[in-house]
């Protein structure tokens, strides 16, 4: 989903391609957001556009919405809170220079999101 349109506008074209047999959304925004804080706040103010987007589309189709762009180990569990059914973390991986690197971000990802789920279970 382009992050420059509106929010609005990506809910309408969301809905589109539903209509034209798409199964599955993803959002995007983490490129459009400047944050002004450091460490966790500067996170969330990264991972705002995608979260905004995954909660308004994730309401308005009935496929999956994958949400990436922006996101961390402290924003993942939030995009499937906001209604994702996934997330996509391409460059949180990427822009790193080994595998010993990588590997360590995908399980801080992945642990954070296994938190979410022992939390959603045991309520």
């Amino acid at each position: 989903m382009p992050h420059i349109l509106a929010l609005d506008e990506q809910v309408s074209l969301a809905e589109a391609l539903v209509t034209a047999g798409a199964d599955i959304i993803q959002t995007e925004g983490g490129t459009s957001s400047q944050p002004t804080h450091p460490g966790t706040l500067g996170l969330i103010e990264k991972a705002a556009p995608t979260l905004a987007a995954a909660h308004a589309i994730s309401r308005a189709v009935s496929v999956p919405v994958l949400c990436a762009s922006g996101l961390s180990d402290v924003t993942a569990p939030m995009a499937i809170a906001a209604g994702a059914a996934g997330v996509g973390v391409g460059s949180a991986v990427n822009r790193l220079d080994n595998s010993l690197a990588m590997i360590a971000v995908v399980r801080q990802l992945a642990e954070s999101l296994q938190r979410v789920q022992v939390s959603a279970v045991a309520q």
